[in-house]
């Protein structure tokens, strides 16, 4: 797949089929991801792949947590700054209700938070889920070369003709996780990333984006 083909393909796919994604796979996208940027070649990430009956252990825990309203694991780093302001708050407002009006689920809906956060807690039927991890003795640095690592991963799962969805919810369950996956206390959770084959008949849905002019300077061009 042409690199451009992956970036403009890639979006969070919140609908997977139960299609197994092969072991194969997986080890040749994370072992092509680990070119990733990296400064100083510290690569800070470790991840965990989560697939099988741990996996469904995991669903399931999560999803009880989130059935019965609760509220999650303190966070160990804000999702979003305490007071976005525009054009970040309308951008952030705008995706949320295309977002979970495609899932059926409207923002004057009461039910609304316990609704998202059950099918976050089910990785929307994927398969296989990605836990990125960083020690914590790294700074904003390394934060920015995990997230260049799971940008490089994700292009690539489309190459292998698979679909992704980062996930920050799952911080919200970081101590399951950590107990699934056996993560110890000097590990913080970055992220999970759902992984695998698009359910058929679902309509795509792509978020939009900030015209060029609103986000690039062009300096001495």
């Amino acid at each position: 797949m042409d690199v451009y083909d992956a970036v403009d393909s890639r979006r969070a796919v919140r609908a997977f089929s139960a299609e197994p994604v092969p072991k194969p796979v997986l080890e040749r996208v994370l072992t092509a991801a680990a070119r990733a940027p990296s400064s100083g070649n510290l690569q800070p990430w470790q991840v965990y792949v989560v697939t099988g009956e741990p996996l469904a252990d995991l669903k399931r825990r999560a999803t009880a947590r989130a059935l019965a309203g609760d509220p999650g694991d303190e966070r160990e780093y804000p999702m979003y700054p305490a007071d976005l302001v525009p054009p970040y708050l309308d951008r952030f407002s705008a995706a949320a209700a295309q977002r979970y009006a495609a899932l059926g689920i409207e923002r004057d809906d009461p039910a609304r938070p316990v609704k998202i956060s059950a099918l976050n807690s089910a990785a929307f039927g994927a398969p296989v889920v990605l836990f990125c991890y960083l020690d914590r003795t790294m700074g904003p640095g390394q934060w920015a070369d995990a997230g260049m690592y799971l940008q490089t991963v994700m292009l690539l799962l489309r190459a292998e003709g698979l679909h992704s969805c980062p996930q920050v919810m799952w911080t919200m369950y970081r101590r399951t996780v950590g107990r699934i996956v056996g993560a110890d206390d000097g590990l913080v959770l970055f992220c999970g990333v759902s992984v695998g084959y698009e359910r058929p008949g679902v309509p795509p849905l792509r978020t939009g984006r900030a015209v060029l002019t609103e986000t690039v300077t062009f300096v001495g061009m």
